[in-house]
């Protein structure tokens, strides 16, 4: 059975070009526009991964990443950001609030499919 990934951007370009690469690799895709869009979508399905941007309207990614790590549901699920962001500090404050992989944009959707790869849920 496919594995479920859930991808949060607010660019519909970003989310096209990651759902793009992960259905040609067999992942099913769910979409959020923002943090608060795509809590919406966690509705106790099983998700394997989740790929975030950072900064994003509504719910950023850093604030999204703890609300779902505060659900039980998915507490273990492994989060990928996909950002513009490089910061150390950036990565710290990820890392603290659970992600598990920072990926800087503009990325190469073979490095992205490998971090995938290596994280989703078994």
């Amino acid at each position: 059975m496919a594995k479920t990934i859930l991808i949060v951007d607010d660019s519909a370009s970003v989310r096209q070009v990651v759902g793009i690469a992960l259905k040609g690799a067999g992942y099913n895709v769910i979409e959020g526009r923002d943090g608060q869009d795509a809590l919406t979508k966690l509705t106790g399905q099983k998700v394997h991964l989740i790929i975030s941007d950072v900064n994003m309207p509504n719910m950023d990614g850093i604030t999204f990443v703890k609300s779902v790590k505060a659900m039980a549901a998915y507490r273990f699920t492994p989060v990928i950001m996909l950002t513009t962001e490089s910061q150390e500090s950036k990565k710290r404050e990820g890392q603290a609030a659970g992600a598990k992989a920072w990926v800087v944009k503009p990325f190469q959707p073979a490095m992205l499919l490998a971090a995938v790869e290596k994280l989703v849920l078994p």
